[in-house]
């Protein structure tokens, strides 16, 4: 092998090692929606984060807006060297409500990494009209 560098590990290329590791350009977040009863229920996998700090929850124009920043720093001392890594970015969501959505009454937790919001919207009845007809 002479003239040929030897390298000591393989290293991927950097998009594909982004990938790999989980290091988007835009970071995404799983979510959830469903009914419940008079509610629409977003559910959102958030882990590490303080949601009185990172996080913000809004609903303007039939909108649900979710923005939060992500902080990660680890450490690792032994006795062959240190080692710091940190990793932090911002993340946001817009996901549209059902016609009718009430902004008033939203309500938001934080539980175990999961954020949940709850919005009223209004109940899909089965009420019918009748339309009277008129002879000509």
């Amino acid at each position: 092998m002479a003239g040929l560098a030897r390298r000591d590990r393989f290293e991927l290329p950097e998009p594909v090692r982004k990938f790999f590791e989980g290091d988007w350009e835009v970071p995404a977040f799983p979510v959830e929606e469903y009914r419940d009863g008079s509610s629409m229920v977003v559910k959102a996998e958030l882990p590490n984060i303080d949601p009185e700090k990172d996080l913000d929850v809004s609903v303007s124009d039939g909108v649900l807006h979710i923005k939060g920043e992500r902080r990660e720093e680890s450490e690792h001392k032994d006795k062959n060297g240190y080692r710091s890594e940190f990793r932090y970015g911002s993340f946001t969501r817009d996901i549209p409500l059902p016609a009718g959505s009430s902004q008033d009454n939203v309500t938001a937790s934080y539980n175990d990494g999961v954020l949940e919001v709850r919005v009223p919207v209004p109940e899909v009845g089965s009420s019918t009209t009748k339309v009277p007809i008129s002879r000509g």
